[in-house]
């Protein structure tokens, strides 16, 4: 398993990271979130031995980061943020030094070289020097590194950062599919990875651990949990409509988009509202486009918890 116990890493003029504990075991795909400057990469340059901790300590598969770094290291594949490399040489020639790195000989080599290059759809660059890429390529080039030799650990940050829509499906699909076998942490900001991929999340604001939980538990914590959201099909009722839903006991807001001529109608605590709704707009004659319930906003509660 990934462990960490009471990690700190403080500089003369700020503490990075404080106190952070947690564990990560083979199955779990962790999503490691925090806005800009919470502390998420210097915790993954510290997991990847990058970055001494001033306190605390960080061990991969049992092995010490600090006392064995070569042991931990060989178990684990890191993808940096930036995904930084040798600019000058070909990818072909990028990939079987890294290849060689690992120690990777024979029809092994061959096999890794052959399944990072198709599932991340390098053929078509193999020739080019890596600093010639667009920003995407030089991402999946990056992937491609931290796969390379199979590891049972992966710590990846920003997986997908500069890729288009079909790109990240491929990249998120990859790490489904890696993820039966191994552990895995993605360092992001971008709440929709979590909701694609992730398993478990763990939130990191200030350089402390603010909440960690399934994505599907954090979604209790918004005050959208349990919402009921109408889109009406005539924008003149988005007013009555209004009134209407604000005046149900159990209702504590609503709110309006009006050029989607849509309601969101907000619960009290721990009340259920889809029902009475319902029967409001039968009554009411509203006529709907869509009229769904609301299971909860990651981005709302990572707002409330991180601001």
């Amino acid at each position: 398993m990934i462990k960490t116990e009471h990690l700190c890493k403080r500089y003369p003029a700020v503490t990075a990271v404080e106190d952070v504990t947690f564990e990560v075991s083979p199955g779990e795909v962790l999503g490691f979130l925090g806005p800009n400057g919470a502390g998420k990469t210097t915790t993954m340059r510290m997991l990847a031995g990058f970055v001494t901790p001033t306190s605390g300590r960080a061990s991969i598969c049992g092995h010490d980061v600090e006392t064995e770094p070569l042991a931990a290291r060989q178990c684990l594949g890191y993808l940096p943020e930036g995904a930084p490399s040798y600019g000058e040489m070909r990818v072909q020639a990028f990939l079987e030094f890294i290849a060689d790195v690992r120690r990777l000989e024979g029809p092994r080599k061959r096999d890794r070289l052959n399944y990072v290059i198709e599932r991340l759809q390098l053929a078509s660059v193999l020739e080019q020097p890596v600093e010639t890429l667009s920003k995407g390529f030089k991402r999946r080039v990056g992937l491609a590194q931290a796969i390379m030799h199979d590891p049972p650990v992966l710590v990846l940050d920003e997986p997908t950062d500069g890729l288009d829509p079909n790109q990240k499906h491929e990249v998120r699909t990859l790490i489904e599919e890696m993820a039966h076998e191994k552990i895995t942490v993605i360092s992001t900001h971008i709440l929709e990875e979590v909701d694609a991929v992730c398993t478990r999340a763990i939130i990191i604001a200030r350089g402390r651990i603010v909440a960690d939980d399934t994505p599907l538990h954090l979604t209790t914590r918004s005050r959208y949990h349990n919402a009921v959201s109408l889109q009406l099909s005539r924008a003149d009722q988005l007013e009555a409509a209004r009134k209407a839903l604000a005046a149900l006991p159990a209702v504590a807001d609503v709110e309006v988009r009006e050029r989607e001529a849509r309601l969101t109608a907000l619960p009290r605590a721990g009340a259920m509202i889809l029902q009475d709704i319902s029967a409001l707009a039968a009554s009411q004659g509203l006529q709907l486009k869509e009229l769904h319930l609301e299971s909860g906003r990651l981005d709302d509660v990572f707002r409330t918890i991180t601001t």
